[in-house]
């Protein structure tokens, strides 16, 4: 969505749907972050690393070049959880979150 504002000025939305999930993971995430009784900014920490994706092999062919992307972030977080003593549902609930971001963008990376 584009407004146009005046003097060639405008303001660019994302796509309606786009709009309407990044509302509804805040949303989420604000209402995980209130079971948490201390360090409630937390969660949007451990969501934001765990939507960090990056390519671990490359590879250039005729075609063009391939890479292989992983959700980096949710494997250190996960991990990171696994070993940790304080690990709460909810900052599991948040990676996993941002692991379905992950797989998005790793979508993106494949398709675009």
């Amino acid at each position: 969505m584009e407004f146009n504002i005046g003097n060639g000025a405008s303001i660019v939305l994302p796509s309606f749907p786009i709009t309407i999930i990044s509302i509804i993971i805040i949303i989420l995430l604000v209402r995980w972050s209130k079971q948490l009784e201390t360090r409630r900014f937390t969660i949007f920490f451990y969501f934001l690393i765990s939507t960090w994706i990056s390519p671990v092999f490359s590879r250039r062919t005729e075609g063009g070049v391939f890479e292989l992307w992983l959700p980096v972030g949710f494997i250190v977080v996960f991990i990171y959880l696994f070993r940790s003593e304080r690990n709460h549902p909810v900052k599991l609930k948040a990676s996993i979150l941002g692991l379905c971001i992950a797989l998005y963008l790793m979508i993106l990376q494949y398709v675009g």
